[in-house]
């Protein structure tokens, strides 16, 4: 496993619509468990792959709850629902933090490093959390859709 370095604003490839994946292989085997190490250095929740320089659709989430590490590759939002407001961050934008709108519920249907397709239903931060890495898969960013902005010390992770 090796720890990635994560690439930060405004590297092009952050503002990029990725590519789907093709080959489900050890080498997809390989990103997933490098962004995975890569994530939890640097003490996230979830990790796209254009944030460590790779131009594909893949996206690692692990808030911590009964899910565990969710893997998704070319993922899909399908159904969603409701309205929630809550702060968010960004490993690509260090230090930086708002209030953003989100989906209460989301629906993803994505498939797994084998290539076998799944679907995942969430609320709340998990919903938010699956939200903002598939927008990076597309090439937006959590700036595009802040109402708000914090204050230096006013919201810590």
């Amino acid at each position: 496993m090796a720890i990635l370095p994560i690439v930060t604003y405004p590297a092009p490839i952050l503002e990029t619509v990725c590519q789907p994946v093709t080959v489900f292989d050890r080498k997809l085997t390989k990103i997933l468990n490098d962004m995975y190490d890569t994530m939890i250095a640097a003490d996230g929740v979830g990790l796209a792959a254009p944030q460590v320089g790779i131009d594909q659709q893949i996206a690692i989430v692990d808030i911590g709850d009964r899910h565990g590490r969710i893997e998704l590759v070319n993922p899909v939002i399908v159904a969603q629902s409701g309205e929630q407001i809550g702060p968010e961050g960004c490993l690509s934008f260090p230090g930086l933090f708002g209030e953003v709108k989100r989906s209460q519920y989301v629906k993803v249907r994505a498939q797994n490093r084998r290539g076998r397709p799944f679907e995942i239903e969430a609320t709340g931060f998990l919903a938010r959390a699956l939200q903002h890495e598939i927008d990076h898969l597309h090439g937006i960013l959590f700036t595009s859709k802040v109402i708000r902005y914090y204050e230096e010390g006013e919201f810590e992770q």
